[in-house]
């Protein structure tokens, strides 16, 4: 039997960074101690380098951000926003109003009248670029801050979200704070969970519990390059999954607790739409790996019943239909201009292997008695999923800047789904 060692989420109090405040760049310098924020008061969004707090002034400068996108959001919000400043004392909060409208002002009001600081967009963007939008106000305003990102739908109870903020303040890891779908959960985001997680396990290696979830930490210092990464929607959190393990960060998982209310009506996700968005990179691949196996497919047919022979059709109709096969798939996994180069010396070397393989299968497939057409569907099939993970990681991924990204770290047990019900 095997034993899983799981890792214990480090104490919140009073190690946890919404608890014990740290010391600001000036304040070390000076060898003075941490400024405490008082009750009722919260630390600013702004940067002690750029700005620094006039002599005497004792309103403590953010050392961890919520960042909290918000479409068209009811009474939950404020009041996450109340609990999270009420338990993370040392923290402040940045909502970002994503363009939803002035029957929601007074929403926003209540928010800001809470202390949070609000960022408001001209029109609705989506979460993907509100996130961004956030992230780069925090990293203008806080470059010394963490920062956890959560929902303004009450999924993130204040308490998960500390949880994620002190391990992100202690590990310097991107953290993820991960439900495990026990109890009442709607189909769609039970299924839907599932099938991604599936996905991006057989892409990365991953084995991630929720790959869908909008409870997010990032340690100071480390925020550009989410700011590079593309998809205004929700398939911008998948995209961040899979340009961290290119990039070879490495993730911790924290498990939350579960909380949908009855139905989900509060989910601004579109099922087909935005769905066809989060697989749309998977999908695109699999249109250009189609239509390079039609051109293959039919060349090598067609001149196979012209010559005769079986090499030379092979290794013509890998050379066309990889040719087409490159230059769709620069799009697919945005390969910038300047790598033009070596993408291609790269995938050259990967096409001579594909074509061995191709051959060598084609060969043994033909030499059994399998007609030539479906010989050549079994030996394309089974290179597949070869060639979509060589060319992610080898040939057009970005090279990673830590080295190579380990297993997400197991996570602890938590109580199962909860009601939303009030």
């Amino acid at each position: 039997m095997t034993t899983t060692t799981t890792t214990t989420t480090p104490a919140l109090v009073p190690t946890s960074p919404c608890t014990t405040p740290r010391t600001s760049p000036q304040q070390a310098a000076a060898g003075l101690p941490a400024a405490s924020p008082q009750p009722g008061q919260h630390p600013r969004l702004q940067d002690p380098q750029r700005d620094p707090r006039p002599e005497g002034e004792q309103t403590p400068v953010a050392t961890l951000v919520v960042l909290i996108p918000a479409y068209r959001p009811d009474r939950r919000l404020p009041d996450l926003v109340r609990q999270v400043l009420h338990r993370c004392s040392g923290c402040a909060v940045l909502v970002v109003d994503d363009g939803s409208g002035p029957d929601y002002a007074e929403v926003f009001a209540t928010v800001r009248s809470h202390g949070a600081h609000v960022v408001t967009l001209a029109r609705n963007r989506g979460k993907g670029e509100a996130l961004r939008s956030g992230l780069a106000r925090a990293c203008d305003l806080c470059p010394q801050a963490d920062v956890v990102c959560a929902d303004a739908d009450g999924q993130h109870k204040p308490e998960d979200i500390a949880d994620v903020a002190s391990r992100v303040r202690h590990s310097r890891h991107m953290t993820l704070g991960v439900r495990r779908f026990r109890g009442p959960v709607p189909l769609r985001s039970r299924v839907g969970n599932t099938v991604t997680s599936l996905l991006l396990r057989a892409v990365t290696g991953w084995r991630l519990h929720d790959t869908q979830t909008g409870l997010r930490g990032y340690p100071a210092g480390q925020l550009a390059w989410l700011q590079q990464v593309g998809g205004n929607r929700y398939e911008y959190e998948l995209a961040l999954l899979l340009r961290a393990h290119r990039l070879g960060l490495d993730v911790e998982q924290v498990e939350i607790a579960t909380v949908y209310e009855p139905g989900n009506t509060s989910s601004h996700f579109r099922p087909l739409r935005d769905s066809f968005r989060v697989y749309a990179p998977l999908l695109a691949f699999t249109a250009t790996s189609l239509a390079g196996f039609c051109i293959d497919w039919l060349v090598v047919v067609v001149l196979h019943a012209l010559t005769g022979r079986l090499l030379g059709p092979v290794v013509a109709a890998r050379l066309i239909s990889a040719t087409a096969n490159y230059l769709m798939n620069r799009r697919v996994f945005g390969a910038g201009q300047a790598t033009t180069r070596s993408t291609v010396a790269r995938y050259a070397v990967l096409a001579c292997s594909l074509v061995a393989a191709s051959y060598l299968l084609l060969l043994a497939l033909t030499g059994i008695g399998i007609p030539l057409g479906l010989a050549k569907v079994l030996a394309d099939s089974t290179v597949y999923v070869t060639s979509y993970l060589a060319q992610r990681h080898l040939v057009f991924g970005h090279p990673p800047t830590g080295g190579a990204p380990r297993q997400p770290g197991h996570v602890r047990r938590k109580e199962s789904a909860t009601s939303m019900r009030q």
